[in-house]
């Protein structure tokens, strides 16, 4: 009796224990730090920095040092606060150096390169690159650009090749790099693995391990690690408040994990109020998504759309808008016009699943699966797109396929939108 008894206490307990909530989330933290906040360090020095270069350019001559400084002031500014506009600034005056020089200086067409890969004008980066060669960049430094520029623009073997030839273990750059490699490929924990090493060859230098931390918290969190994702995205916000990435971080893992939406939502507005990217509007959508509230929903979608989709942005948010023109905005034909565009300026898997996912959603099925089996079946792929991808098999009655893709989806669920993920459980329940 005795051991009936105590099998049925350690049932029950065990049963108390499944049922209750594990919250991965700490408010006290988020709490004091919406509460608390100050400026970072970085941001003072940016501002410093700003005041510094710019009081020493003179309108009458040109100085490639005061002015290469201010304008990697102005993009680390853009870094901080996301105001495009001081990235096109930064243009602007690196352009006009490059010409007063007569293309003959390397750094103005370095910082060039990189400013047109965070603005996603992958295609100008690529000319960029070649004017930088002819210039005369170091070895590290052509490897490096190299690597950048064609592991966007789908170059994977060309990125590859150079990035062998920066192989040191100890360098900081080369891991980053590797990491971004293996995330392509699929091997999340190599990836991890490499931003980590990153992480520990930044050291001190505050920027650099905050970037690291921040990518290798995306990674856990691709990988469906929560609690790991949330150490590290504390863990940078820890190092500099300036980290608005980490701490919407936190903000999606307390929406789609610990399902405390109005505590997300607060971080995000937070976020909203320090920054002009419109990443905390995609938020917030999503926030109202997992309410079930569409008109919220589509007010916040039609905000964010109406920022981004400014041709001052460029390609920098087409992924998110053939999301949202796809789904509560309900026009899929303005998504494949983004879609195209996209192509256009870098033809990789990713990019040919959205085109394929915007041809589905204009009942051109037919034209869709042809696109597929031409540039995207067989090649590495996220939780979105394979998301996208089992819609489309399921829509053509390709049963096992649909589920192989949902399958792999679910490994990457939380790169979907709350409504992804409640419809992707849906999907696999139907097996």
């Amino acid at each position: 009796m005795k051991q009936l008894l105590s099998a049925a206490i350690i049932l029950l307990t065990f049963l108390s224990c499944k049922q209750e909530k594990k919250f991965i989330v700490d408010t006290a933290f988020t709490d004091s730090l919406l509460k608390n906040f100050t400026p970072s360090a970085l941001i003072k020095q940016n501002d410093y920095d700003l005041k510094f270069w710019g009081g020493r350019i003179d309108p009458k001559k040109h100085d490639e040092v005061s002015e290469s400084k201010y304008a990697g002031a102005l993009a680390g500014r853009f870094g901080f606060l996301g105001d495009i506009n001081d990235l096109r600034s930064a243009d602007s005056i690196l352009h006009g150096l490059d010409a007063y020089f007569n293309y003959t200086q390397v750094g103005p067409e370095g910082s060039l390169i990189h400013n047109a890969i965070s603005q996603h004008r992958f295609l100008q980066a690529d000319t960029l690159l070649e004017k930088a060669r002819t210039t005369g960049l170091r070895k590290y430094q052509s490897a490096a650009l190299t690597f950048d520029v064609d592991f966007e623009l789908g170059r994977y073997r060309v990125a590859e090749d150079q990035l062998k030839t920066m192989a040191v273990p100890t360098d900081y750059g080369y891991q980053f790099r590797s990491s971004k490699l293996w995330h392509y490929k699929g091997n999340v924990d190599s990836a991890i693995t490499a931003m980590e090493n990153a992480v520990n060859i930044a050291k001190d230098e505050v920027a650099l391990k905050q970037s690291a931390l921040s990518n290798a918290a995306d990674l856990y969190m691709h990988n469906a690690d929560l609690e790991s994702a949330y150490n590290l995205y504390v863990q940078s916000v820890r190092l500099a408040s300036s980290d608005m990435h980490s701490i919407m971080g936190i903000g999606w893992i307390l929406l789609v994990h610990d399902k405390k939406d109005s505590l997300a939502e607060k971080i995000f507005q937070f976020v909203h109020s320090k920054t002009k990217i419109g990443d905390p509007l995609y938020k917030l959508e999503q926030v109202a998504e997992q309410r079930g509230d569409t008109v919220l929903q589509k007010k916040y979608a039609e905000e964010f759309a109406a920022q981004v989709t400014d041709s001052v942005y460029g390609n920098m948010y087409n992924k998110y808008t053939i999301e949202l023109y796809t789904g509560i905005l309900n026009d899929p034909a303005k998504a494949e016009v983004i879609a195209k565009n996209e192509l256009s300026g870098r033809a990789t898997p990713q990019s040919y699943a959205w085109y394929v996912w915007t041809l589905f959603k204009n009942n051109k099925k037919d034209e869709a699966y042809k696109v597929f089996e031409q540039h995207v079946s067989g090649q590495p792929l996220e939780g979105l797109e394979l998301y996208y991808m089992g819609k489309l098999m399921k829509s053509l009655n390709k049963g096992y396929n649909a589920q192989q893709f949902f399958k792999k989806a679910q490994k990457n669920k939380y790169d979907l939108t709350p409504g992804m993920m409640k419809d992707l459980e849906i999907q696999l329940k139907e097996e």
